[in-house]
C-alpha cells in the first residue's frame, strides 16, 4: 500500500477537487477503514453552497459522513474487528479512499447486505427518528418529505400499523412512499390544498403525529397545524441553515408535544444502525432502492448539484470508491 490516498476536498462554495493526502494509520484504539462509499447528506448543504460560519478549504474528505467499507487496519486496544470485515461507521471524512475511526464507532455489516451500499449512518438515523416517534397501531401519521429519511419512516410506520399520509413535492418520491405501504400520498405543493385534503382524509380529527422531513421553514410551519391536539410532532429535518419561526401561540393551544429527534451520542446512533440492520434483514425495507445516483470521487461537485437540484428519481446520491 502506498503513503497517500485520494480525498475529495470542499475548496470554496460550489468548488470541489480531489487531492494526494497522506493515508491515514490506525492508532490505539483506532480503526483504518478503505471506503467502498459515501452517502451524500442534504444537511451539508449549507457547508457546500457556502455560510458566514464555514471555513475553507475544508478538511480532506470532509463532510462525508455516511461511509461503508471494509477494515484495512486494526490498532493496539481494538477488539471485535479483522481486516477484511465488512462494516459501516460513524466519521466526518469518508468522501476519501480511507478513513480512521475510532474502534467503537464501527458495527459489522452481514454477509446478507454484501455488495448493497450501506450507508449506516443515516439509516440509523431514521431508525431512531421512528423510535422517538411514539408510532403506535390505528395512528394517523402525516410524514412531510419522501426522501431517504421520509421514505424508511413511512414504511416502518405502517408495520406498525398506522396510516401514513405522505406530502412530498415530488411524483417521484411520493411513489415510492406508495411502494413503502402510504396510506395515502399529498403533493406539497400549495398550503391550503394540502390542509384540506389532510383534513378530509382524517374527517377533521388531523393527525396523531406529524414527523417533519424536510428541515425547511414551510413544513415546519404546516407540521404544527396538521397535528391534532395533544398529538405529537417530530422535528426529523435538519434545520441548521438559520434561524426558525414557530407559531408558538398555536403549538401552546393545541398541547402538542414537539420532539427534537437528532441524537448526538455515538452509542445511540449505532444501536439505531443496528435496528436499521434487522429492519432490511426483515424486509421492511431495502437501502438500495433508495440509492438512486452514483458518483466517483471526483464528482462530488456533481453529487451536491444533484442534491440541490433533485431529478426526477433522485432520493439519495452517493460516492462510489
Amino acid at each position: 500500500m502506498g503513503e497517500t490516498m485520494q480525498a475529495a476536498v470542499i475548496a470554496a462554495p460550489g468548488q470541489a477537487g480531489v487531492l494526494e493526502v497522506p493515508r491515514p494509520a490506525a492508532g490505539v484504539g483506532e480503526v483504518v477503514v478503505r471506503l467502498e462509499g459515501c452517502g451524500v447528506c442534504a444537511s451539508n448543504l449549507p457547508l457546500w453552497q457556502g455560510r458566514p460560519w464555514f471555513s475553507y478549504p475544508a478538511l480532506p474528505g470532509a463532510p462525508g459522513h455516511e461511509g461503508w467499507g471494509r477494515v484495512q487496519e486494526v490498532g493496539e486496544g481494538v477488539t471485535g474487528f479483522s481486516a477484511g470485515d465488512r462494516v459501516t461507521f460513524l466519521s466526518y471524512n469518508a468522501y476519501a479512499e480511507f478513513d480512521k475511526v475510532p474502534g467503537n464507532s464501527l458495527v459489522k455489516l452481514p454477509a446478507s447486505l454484501d455488495g448493497i451500499p450501506f450507508p449506516g449512518e443515516p439509516v440509523g438515523c431514521a431508525l431512531n427518528v421512528f423510535r422517538r416517534s411514539d408510532i403506535e397501531a390505528g395512528q394517523v401519521v402525516a410524514v412531510i418529505g419522501a426522501g431517504f429519511l421520509g421514505a424508511i419512516v413511512t414504511s416502518l410506520a405502517q408495520s406498525r400499523g398506522a396510516r401514513v399520509i405522505a406530502i412530498s413535492r415530488r411524483a417521484s418520491s411520493l411513489e415510492i412512499a406508495r411502494r413503502y405501504g402510504a396510506w395515502e400520498t399529498v403533493p406539497l405543493d400549495d398550503h391550503q390544498t394540502v390542509l384540506d385534503r389532510v383534513r378530509e382524509l382524517t374527517g377533521g380529527k388531523w393527525c396523531d403525529r406529524v414527523v417533519e422531513a424536510t428541515g425547511y421553514q414551510w413544513p415546519l410551519d404546516l407540521a404544527g397545524e396538521l397535528v391534532k391536539e395533544r398529538g405529537k410532532v417530530i422535528i426529523a429535518g435538519f434545520h441548521q441553515d438559520g434561524a426558525r419561526q414557530v407559531n408558538i401561540q398555536l403549538w401552546n393551544w393545541k398541547g402538542i408535544d414537539v420532539i427534537n429527534a437528532h441524537e448526538r451520542e455515538a452509542k445511540v446512533y449505532l444501536e439505531g444502525i443496528r435496528r436499521g440492520i434487522a429492519a432490511v434483514e426483515s424486509g421492511l425495507f431495502q437501502v438500495n432502492d433508495l440509492m438512486t445516483h452514483a458518483f466517483s470521487l471526483d464528482e462530488l461537485a456533481q453529487a451536491y448539484q444533484a442534491l440541490e437540484q433533485r431529478p426526477d428519481g433522485f432520493i439519495k446520491g452517493m460516492i462510489l470508491l
